[in-house]
């Protein structure tokens, strides 16, 4: 209730940090999995991509993944489906700015220089590889991915301390890393820092341009990461404890 609640410019500087966030964590997975393949590949980013859930959570910052669970303040009649919409666009249109401005700060600050300006190509073969998708796997991707990252944000509201909290976002989002699934606002970083690269660089990019990223990826992945954090999640949990349950909305 007090997400929604926010004056409209917090809310967007919020989901400003939490772009950067997620996307610092995608360019540190990025980093620390570079020359490895196969499952060491994707065991070691899923490792090291939790820091920006970490950082979101415990720093303080508005994820429009993990916001898909304000439908449970919705179903217990604690918000109206007005502000829910205005709050998912705000913190979405954050997100992006936040990504976006990391991805120019990382190319053209020539973060990407790093292991021979190797670094460039990964990016942009990441990018690419991304809006190759088809829309209906990147849907049950985007599905499979919010499922977890919002299982993440509901394990950590459990833990006591801020160690606890930690190791409970943790393990969720290394499994979501480690089978590929495609989170939206990860890919606001990682598709833009793909696009600038073959910009600065001269790289190919085949028929990787901002078009395809929009309806090959960002509109499916988004749909696919509301139906799994809204509805696998939030709408699941809703009904099990506060519609059924003992426990009320009230309570």
């Amino acid at each position: 209730v007090k997400k929604v609640k926010l004056p409209y410019i917090k809310m967007f500087l919020l989901g400003v940090y939490a772009g950067f966030y997620i996307g610092s964590g995608g360019i540190c997975a990025t980093v620390c999995s570079f020359r490895m393949t196969g499952g060491d590949s994707r065991f070691y980013s899923g490792l090291v991509f939790p820091i920006g859930l970490m950082l979101v959570l415990c720093a303080g910052a508005e994820l429009f993944t993990g916001n898909c669970l304000l439908i449970i303040p919705l179903c217990c009649k604690k918000i109206t489906i007005r502000e829910l919409l205005i709050s998912w666009l705000i913190v979405y249109i954050g997100n992006f700015i936040g990504g976006l401005f990391l991805a120019i700060l990382i190319v053209y600050g020539h973060v990407t220089n790093l292991f021979e300006k190797n670094l460039a190509q990964i990016m942009v073969n990441t990018a690419i590889a991304k809006t190759s998708l088809s829309f209906g796997d990147a849907f049950v991707k985007g599905i499979l991915c919010n499922f977890f990252v919002c299982l993440s944000v509901w394990l950590s509201f459990g833990a006591k301390d801020f160690f606890s909290k930690i190791a409970a976002l943790w393990t969720p989002i290394l499994l979501f890393i480690a089978c590929g699934y495609e989170h939206v606002v990860a890919n606001m970083f990682y598709i833009p820092a793909g696009l600038f690269a073959s910009y600065e660089y001269n790289l190919p990019r085949l028929n990787l341009n901002w078009g395809r990223y929009f309806y090959k990826n960002i509109i499916p992945v988004t749909l696919g990461n509301i139906c799994g954090g809204s509805i696998l999640v939030g709408l699941g949990y809703w009904y099990i404890y506060l519609k059924i349950g003992r426990a009320s909305c009230r309570e």
